[in-house]
């Protein structure tokens, strides 16, 4: 079904939903995950970003650990772009990559963001004829609890996707 697949996060608890998501995905379809993280710049920052350059690559490094401790084969990369090139930097990191689909865990609600575009996986959808495949939200996941418990639920509820 898939053979790689893109992984883009942010640190929001969706990210770490989409995280549980992509790993049980592609431990049930035997591919590959790249996790890609944009790092936005400031609007009028004069190059600063939201997170520090370490931030970023935490962030993603920790994604790729999580999906090889499960035995999945993973990498990473971070992309610097504008709030409002987000999507695009996605779907072309996708490309780059040759990714099969995109696995999307980004939940943002900034305020300023809400008022100047439209949500990141609306626009990335888009973009790209390849899947989107949206994390559940973290509401509906946090009744079946943390760890093992909450792969074993996003694992049956991908059972009931693939049959």
């Amino acid at each position: 079904m898939f053979d790689r697949i893109l992984l883009a996060l942010d640190d929001s608890p969706a990210g770490d939903v989409a995280t549980v998501f992509a790993t049980a995905l592609a431990r049930r379809t035997g591919a590959t995950v790249h996790v890609f993280h944009v790092n936005e710049r400031l609007v009028g920052g004069s190059g600063l970003t939201l997170r520090s350059r370490r931030e970023a690559t935490d962030l993603v490094s920790f994604a790729v650990r999580q999906l090889a401790e499960a035995g999945v084969r993973a990498g990473g990369s971070v992309s610097v772009s504008s709030y409002r090139a987000v999507p695009a930097r996605i779907v072309a990191a996708a490309y780059e990559r040759s990714a099969d689909a995109i696995v999307l865990g980004s939940n943002r609600n900034r305020r300023l963001a809400r008022l100047f575009s439209t949500r990141v996986r609306e626009r990335t959808t888009r973009l790209t004829s390849l899947p989107v495949l949206t994390a559940p939200s973290p509401l509906q996941v946090t009744a079946l609890g943390g760890g093992r418990a909450r792969t074993n639920g996003v694992d049956q509820a991908l059972d009931a996707l693939l049959k």
